[in-house]
């Protein structure tokens, strides 16, 4: 037999031999993969495609993925959008978790416009552009903007729907019905300065600063959308920092952080506050000091992980990355390089908690 011969007959003998193990045995397996893995699985056979494919399956990724969350990058530079990941938590004791390596995910081209990028269960919406999937690459025509808005994607985890709203135009979008398109909702508040926003449980929150002509006097607001109702509340925002404020989801509830220097005692702070109550708008309120360490300017706050860490970054990304681990409990500060996103500058968005899902519109 010929050296080609044998390099084919032994390639069909490794795909029968594939294709005989038990479908329970390959579902387990490649549930425990990550979903850029699973995707390449799919291509190789028929009968991989179709069982990788099963709602059965897709479900089963998804509550190992659950167990897995990871720390989503999304890196805006002149010409395109780049998607990084890497594992969310780590062990402080452990020296070599202080450099990690962030996997390479898609990649979208963009004109030199500035866009925003908005984010809820696993997908990211660029206003002007799409919905996409960061890990599988997949993503929806480009969407109609409804004017000069300003725009958030939220999640329905009831209706398995996820919807567009322009927040200061009272419109609302549905995603994956067929043609899409806005709607008018009614909204007994008007909106002004709006700021940044966060999707918890099904419900949209985002801050506003707006008029208000009784007492002639700009005010500031917390807005809650039900994603799923449709419906606005609203909660009073004086006593709750804005300007610099980064929206957290504190184990289910509303959070925020304001990250400040003290001049004075030549300290960075760290102050958190957490929705206590919706109903009676109670806050509770706690302030961190930092410990020395390499925390310089134009860091941010990325969000708290489920575990109750406060995770920081820059701003750009440069030659050597970082992002900082602050855990409120102990008041340590640990610090983990990032290797693979790059030299390119770039300005760094992230997403704390973000579960690699195969679906893409549920």
């Amino acid at each position: 037999m010929s050296q080609g011969n044998k390099q084919s007959f032994n390639s069909m003998k490794r795909r029968v031999n594939l294709d005989s193990f038990p479908t329970d045995l390959i579902t387990e397996i490649f549930s425990r993969l990550p979903a850029k893995s699973v995707g390449r699985f799919r291509s190789l056979s028929k009968l991989w495609r179709v069982m990788l494919h099963r709602p059965y399956f897709t479900k089963l990724f998804l509550t190992r993925s659950s167990t897995r969350p990871r720390l989503l990058f999304a890196v805006e530079r002149e010409s395109e959008w780049c998607f990084f990941s890497l594992p969310q938590h780590h062990n402080p004791y452990d020296k070599s978790s202080l450099v990690v390596a962030a996997e390479v995910h898609t990649k979208f081209s963009k004109d030199t416009k500035q866009y925003s990028c908005s984010y809820a269960s696993g997908l990211i919406y660029f206003p002007d552009m799409s919905v996409c999937n960061p890990i599988t690459g997949q993503s929806l025509a480009k969407l109609r903007k409804y004017r000069k808005s300003t725009s958030f994607l939220g999640f329905d985890p009831i209706g398995k729907q996820f919807k567009v709203l322009a927040s200061d135009r009272h419109r609302i979008m549905t995603l994956g019905t067929g043609e899409m398109s806005w709607r008018k909702i009614q909204c007994p508040f008007p909106h002004g300065y709006i700021i940044e926003g966060i999707c918890i449980n099904g419900v949209l929150y985002y801050l506003v600063y707006t008029y208000v002509k009784a007492t002639d006097q700009e005010t500031k607001l917390i807005v809650c959308f039900d994603v799923r109702s449709e419906k606005f509340k609203f909660i009073n925002g004086k006593s709750f920092g804005f300007w610099g404020t980064k929206l957290i989801n504190y184990k289910g509830k509303l959070g925020g952080i304001d990250w400040k220097f003290d001049g004075h005692s030549k300290t960075h702070k760290l102050c958190l506050w957490v929705l206590e109550d919706v109903e009676k708008q109670a806050w509770s309120k706690k302030v961190y000091t930092l410990p020395e360490n390499e925390v310089v300017r134009n860091t941010f706050v990325l969000g708290m992980t489920n575990t109750g860490e406060i995770i920081l970054s820059k701003m750009y990304t440069s030659k050597t990355s970082y992002i900082f681990y602050f855990n409120p409990e102990s008041n340590t500060l640990q610090k983990v390089e990032i290797q693979g996103i790059g030299e390119d500058r770039g300005r760094v968005y992230a997403f704390v908690d973000h579960v690699e899902d195969l679906n893409f519109l549920k």
